[in-house]
């Protein structure tokens, strides 16, 4: 058995409130770090690419038979460049080439006239609108096209297409052949932030 002191007793008493109230501070802490939290759904956000993609389409017989051209005259033909794509185009160009004779496609040879129409020329190359001429000179070059319609998405441009012997031309024109082509080259705009 052992002797109890009143000093002792008034220590447990004092050790067993302190446990006490240890344990509710414990208890009561957990309460003071706890919390909400919430998320939303998935969000779905479509993410694709757009196209550039450019047609040149003519009602006319390509390639254009100019046989029997003469100084002084001239062949035409009407192509609608169609801006086909999703996407407004960064630069637009068209580039001419010839091959063959010399004579025609050298100074003083065949000339290219490329007018624009606002909407399509008419079977007699006319144009209902106010008809814009692009470029004139010799068989070779780029045509820079930034004032084209064809430029914005879903868009098209008409062209009328004019080869014209001048007439100037002498006797070494006769009997001379030669091939022209048109290449229409198409540009992305520059990628913005979004």
């Amino acid at each position: 058995m052992g002797i109890t002191t009143a000093g002792s007793t008034t220590t447990a008493k004092v050790v067993g409130s302190l446990g006490v109230l240890a344990a509710a501070a414990a208890v009561a802490g957990m309460g003071t770090f706890g919390g909400f939290s919430d998320s939303t759904t998935p969000v779905s956000v479509p993410v694709a690419t757009g196209t550039i993609n450019i047609d040149a389409t003519t009602t006319a017989t390509v390639p254009v038979d100019a046989s029997g051209l003469v100084p002084g005259a001239s062949v035409s033909r009407a192509v609608t460049l169609a801006n086909t794509g999703s996407l407004d185009l960064g630069a637009l160009s068209m580039t001419i080439g010839a091959t063959g004779s010399g004579v025609l496609t050298g100074p003083g040879g065949l000339q290219l006239t490329v007018t624009s129409c606002p909407v399509a020329w008419t079977a007699a190359n006319s144009c209902a609108g106010t008809p814009t001429v692009v470029r004139t000179g010799g068989l070779t070059g780029q045509v820079p096209l930034a004032a084209s319609s064809a430029m914005k998405a879903g868009q098209a441009d008409h062209f009328l297409l004019t080869v014209s012997l001048p007439g100037t031309a002498g006797n070494q024109f006769q009997g001379q052949q030669s091939m022209v082509s048109l290449q229409f080259d198409a540009v992305q705009k520059t990628g913005t932030a979004r």
